[in-house]
């Protein structure tokens, strides 16, 4: 059975701990939450998802445009989007977020990977018709990427995007 005094010591060394992990989580949150931090992380996650979205448009609009009818330029533009969507994706992951913000872009990476996956795939297709044909399945794609990309900007104190 243990004394007065090595329980002391016990507890003491324990209640050091707890103070220690607590002031360091404090530390790592209050950081992690400060308005400077925030407005940082907001632009660097602006600047990549600005440079995302407008190389995307043209791509999209393309596809949806001058490049309609046209199947090599069509591919092309499909393939484009895709690199695009994985050099996001990457940027995204360099950027150091919070814990908590750090799950939904982690979310985000991966529901958008799949997204690109399915574009690249589709920039294989061997004829116009088959090539349109993943139109409405692009679409269901974008639904869970927009949704974590609203996440993140509420989470960062940013707008909304504008409507995709």
């Amino acid at each position: 059975m243990a004394t007065a005094g090595e329980m002391r010591r016990r507890v003491t060394v324990f209640a050091m701990a707890a103070l220690a992990t607590a002031a360091v989580s404090f530390a790592a949150s209050a950081a992690a939450a400060s308005p400077t931090s925030t407005r940082a992380l907001a632009a660097r996650y602006l600047a990549i998802a600005q440079a995302g979205n407008s190389h995307l448009e043209r791509d999209f609009d393309s596809l949806e445009g001058r490049d309609r009818n046209d199947l090599a330029r069509a591919r092309a533009d499909l393939r484009d989007a895709a690199a695009t969507e994985r050099l996001f994706d990457r940027r995204l992951r360099a950027i150091d977020f919070p814990p908590a913000l750090e799950r939904v872009a982690r979310e985000l990476y991966r529901v958008n990977q799949l997204r690109a996956q399915l574009t690249y795939g589709a920039s294989f297709a061997t004829t116009l018709a088959f090539l349109h044909s993943y139109g409405p399945s692009l679409d269901a794609a974008n639904v869970p990427v927009e949704r974590f990309v609203r996440m993140i900007r509420g989470q960062l104190g940013l707008p909304p995007p504008e409507a995709s």
